[in-house]
C-alpha cells in the first residue's frame, strides 16, 4: 500500500523517529501519456503529465503540507498561518485538522476561488479576508508569526520544498530516468524550485543519469521572473498564479540557469485554450494555472524549439507538463468556459436532434444514397 511521500521517501526527507508523521496519503500522482500532445508537438516526442490534482486537497501543494505539518507538530506549534490565493489555505487547513491543530488564513479579498475558498472553510480554518493582493498578505502573515507561537507554512518554510521535490522523484521511478523537459506552471515559484532540488538528489545519488531543462510559464499580466522586477498588481484569469513577488524568485532563476532553461509567459487567451484542449482532448480537467504548462509547451512546439532540440539529440524526447491542481478547485472558470444546454421538451425527436443522434433509417439511407 502507498504510504504518502514522507514514509515512501523518507530517506530524502528532514524526519526522524520523533517526528509524528501527519499524512493524508498523498503523492502517488498518476504520470499520463497524452497522445493528443504527442501529436501536437511532433514525431519522436513523448509528452506526459503530472496531474497533481488527483492529491488528496486537489493540489501539489500536500507534498509540501505534510512535511510543514508534520514538522509543526513536532515543534509543539500552537497553529499554523499562512497567505493563500487558494491552494495552500485549503491543503494547510486539511493538514492541521488532521494534525489536531489550528489554521489561520490571509486570503486577498475577492481573489480566490469559490472550490478553494470552501475548503479552507469545511476545514475548520480561521479566515481573515484582506483588501490587499497576495504579496502583502505575504508579507502580514510573516510579521505575525514573528508575534505569536505559530508555524508559517507559505512556500518560505523550507519543508514545504522539501516535501515538494518528491514530485520530481516519482516522475524519475515512473519512467525510469529524468524527462528531457520539464514544464511547469510558475507563480510563487515553490514549485519548479522544489522539482529541481528533487531531480538533483536523484542524480547525485545515482538514481538518473541525467538532469531535465527545467521550463517555467507565468501568465503574462504576473510575470515579474520573466521581466526582472516585482508587478504590483498583477492580473490573470489564473489565480493560482497572480503573484507579483514570488516567494522562491532566487531558486527559480537557479533552477533555470542550472538546467540551462527557460522561463517564459504565456497570455491567458493561450492558458484558456489549453484548459479546454486538456479536457476535451485528454479527459483531463484541471484549473487555469495549471493549463499554464500546456499552453507554454504548444507556445514552445510553435516556434521549432522541440524539434530542434529532437534533431540535436537524434531521438525520442520526453516531456513532462506539471497540471498543478484538479479542476473542480475553480467551478466557476469551467461554467463560464462553456455553454449551457437549454431546456428541452421530454420528445424523442427534439432531444435526438439537439445531442446529434440521427435516425437508423436515416443512416442506412445516406449510407446507400
Amino acid at each position: 500500500m502507498w504510504r504518502g511521500v514522507i514514509e515512501t521517501y523518507r530517506p530524502y526527507l528532514p524526519v526522524s523517529s520523533k517526528t509524528p508523521i501527519v499524512t493524508l496519503l498523498e503523492g502517488n500522482t498518476p504520470l499520463i501519456h497524452s497522445q493528443a500532445l504527442s501529436k501536437r508537438v511532433g514525431r519522436h516526442v513523448d509528452v506526459y503529465l503530472k496531474y497533481e490534482g488527483m492529491n488528496p486537497t486537489g493540489s501539489f501543494k500536500d507534498r509540501g503540507m505534510t512535511l510543514a505539518i508534520s514538522k509543526a507538530l513536532e515543534s509543539k506549534s500552537d497553529a499554523v498561518l499562512c497567505a493563500s490565493t487558494g491552494n495552500t489555505s485549503a491543503s494547510a487547513s486539511a493538514y492541521a485538522a488532521r494534525a489536531g491543530l489550528r489554521s489561520i488564513v490571509l486570503i486577498p479579498s475577492g481573489a480566490i476561488a469559490l472550490g478553494k475558498l470552501s475548503q479552507a472553510l469545511i476545514h475548520g480554518a480561521r479566515i481573515a479576508s484582506v483588501e490587499a493582493n497576495f504579496d502583502a498578505c505575504l508579507a502580514l502573515v510573516k510579521s505575525l508569526a514573528q508575534m505569536h507561537p505559530v508555524t508559517l507554512v507559505n512556500s518560505i518554510n523550507p519543508h514545504r520544498i522539501e516535501g515538494q521535490k518528491t514530485c520530481a522523484f516519482e516522475i524519475c521511478d515512473a519512467l525510469g530516468r529524468a524527462p528531457d523537459f520539464h514544464i511547469t506552471p510558475v507563480g510563487n515559484a515553490g514549485n519548479i524550485t522544489a522539482q529541481w532540488k528533487g531531480y538533483q538528489e536523484y542524480y547525485r545519488r545515482g538514481h538518473i543519469r541525467r538532469l531535465p531543462v527545467m521550463v517555467g510559464f507565468q501568465a503574462e499580466g504576473a510575470a515579474p521572473l520573466v521581466k526582472g522586477n516585482i508587478i504590483t498588481h498583477p492580473r490573470t484569469i489564473a489565480t493560482a498564479i497572480r503573484i507579483g513577488n514570488p516567494a522562491s524568485w532566487q531558486g527559480a532563476i537557479a533552477a533555470r540557469e542550472e538546467s540551462h532553461g527557460l522561463i517564459q509567459t504565456v497570455r491567458d487567451k493561450e492558458i484558456l485554450e489549453a484548459y479546454r484542449l486538456l479536457a476535451m482532448e485528454d479527459g483531463v480537467f484541471v484549473e487555469p494555472a495549471s493549463a499554464a504548462s500546456v499552453a507554454g509547451l504548444l507556445k514552445l512546439s510553435r516556434s521549432g524549439y522541440f524539434h530542434s532540440k529532437r534533431i540535436r539529440a537524434k531521438r525520442t524526447l520526453s516531456i513532462v507538463c506539471i497540471l498543478t491542481g484538479h479542476g473542480l478547485k475553480d467551478p466557476e472558470r469551467a461554467i463560464k468556459s462553456i455553454r449551457l444546454p437549454k431546456p428541452l421538451p421530454p420528445s424523442l425527436s427534439a432531444i435526438s436532434k439537439a445531442v446529434g443522434l440521427l435516425r437508423r433509417s436515416s443512416v442506412s439511407s445516406r449510407g446507400t444514397s
